[in-house]
């Protein structure tokens, strides 16, 4: 069995990922749950990309072909969605755009978490989920209460190396402290607020900033490292100055617009 090599992975680099970002300004395509799409557009305004909630049937596929990213989050599903889904899946694997799977709520319900696995087939740029539902989705576990993990991040690394190996992308898996990894290589992320855990769409938000970041950046591990960072920074910043959830989500969207390349190269002791 080959030896785990920690990634180092350096505020430097998520830096010149940053600004990248905010250079090329990716156009996002988002088919997304319809609790999170307010937020998550405003989410991807605010850290410099451009969102496209093109998520029907006729056109998920051909814009899935010009965008610069495809996010799929599985979180209000029907039959319909799930078709759309799998078109710009398909879109994207074969022109080449990279695309995250966040397989929001997968293990407790034999829908979602079908379609979800059927999406891995079209071998996602990077996955994004707590544990719970990385854990479910890798076939290791039976999910978490509904989007809520019942399992903490490390117990999810195996499963998420796991999946790595399979799709040949990177995995991401949120907690305490955050970990990706991309094959054998890890890296994790500290930081954040809990305050993010109460305000309703910041996991699938992140997972279009994930999106954003692999449109600017080839390494898939890079990129979902750098939305990670991003987004714990603008949150320890917003929670300085909001201590409740209404005031910590505006607060926070504003603080994922300030944070710069800059803000991140000198944010040392985040990864490890």
């Amino acid at each position: 069995m080959a030896a785990v090599e920690v990634a180092e992975v350096s505020p430097q680099d998520v830096a010149r990922v940053r600004a990248a970002l905010v250079e090329r300004a990716p156009l996002v395509q988002c088919l997304t749950n319809s609790v999170v799409q307010t937020i998550t557009a405003n989410v991807l305004l605010a850290a410099g990309a451009a969102p496209a909630m093109v998520d029907n049937v006729p056109e998920s596929a051909q814009f899935a072909a010009v965008a610069s990213a495809v996010l799929v989050n599985v979180g209000t599903l029907d039959e319909v969605r799930a078709r759309a889904m799998a078109l710009a899946a398909e879109a994207a694997q074969r022109s080449g755009t990279p695309w995250v799977l966040d397989p929001v709520a997968v293990g407790g319900l034999a829908f979602r978490t079908g379609v979800a696995r059927d999406l891995l087939q079209f071998a996602p740029t990077v996955v994004r989920g707590n544990a719970s539902e990385v854990l479910a989705l890798a076939g290791a576990g039976a999910g978490g209460r509904g989007v809520d993990s019942t399992a903490g991040a490390e117990e999810a690394v195996e499963a998420a190396r796991d999946l790595s190996r399979r799709t040949g992308g990177a995995v991401a898996v949120s907690g305490a402290v955050d970990v990706v990894v991309h094959g054998d290589r890890t890296v994790r992320v500290r930081g954040g607020h809990v305050l993010l855990t109460r305000t309703t769409g910041a996991g699938c938000s992140l997972g279009a900033l994930v999106a954003a970041c692999a449109g600017v950046e080839a390494d898939p591990l890079l990129a979902a490292a750098t939305a990670h960072a991003h987004v714990a920074l603008a949150a320890e910043r917003a929670a300085r100055r909001a201590a409740r959830p209404g005031s910590f989500a505006t607060a926070w969207i504003d603080e994922l617009d300030a944070v710069d390349a800059p803000d991140l190269g000198s944010d040392t002791g985040r990864f490890a």
